[in-house]
């Protein structure tokens, strides 16, 4: 059973790492078109495996972030701390969070407006009925 989930776990290990692969080469063929550069398949390779074992630091220390203040799930903040030696970084995580927050708070406000015309019109079905 264990052998079954380590062969899973590779196996999935295997189709990120060509994801990665494959988004840093279009974005050295971005930077290639508008710098007028070429990128060897060795330099692709290189920025692809330092890209992912970098997201895998990433992704134990928001791990450990969450752990060390007894939470099981990552929030924004665990994001901001992990981000907070790059400004320019922090503070694009911090308006895309402000940005989610405030579209949620929308969302959640049109949902209780449409509930409660439902229920209005729940309530005048009902004295209809009477």
């Amino acid at each position: 059973m264990e052998a079954a989930g380590a062969e899973e776990r590779a196996l999935l290990t295997q189709r990120l790492k060509a994801a990665v692969h494959y988004t840093v080469g279009c974005l050295c063929q971005d930077v290639a078109e508008d710098k007028d550069v070429q990128f060897s398949k060795q330099t692709i390779a290189a920025i692809s495996e330092i890209t992912f074992r970098q997201c895998e630091t990433f992704a134990k220390d928001l791990e450990m972030f969450a752990r060390h203040a007894k939470r099981s799930t990552v929030t924004t903040e665990d994001v901001k701390l992990l981000a907070r030696r790059s400004t320019s970084l922090l503070k694009y995580i911090t308006q895309k969070s402000e940005e989610i927050t405030s579209s949620n708070m929308d969302a959640a406000k049109e949902g209780r407006a449409a509930g409660e015309q439902e229920t209005a019109v729940t309530e005048s079905e009902d004295s209809n009925m009477a």
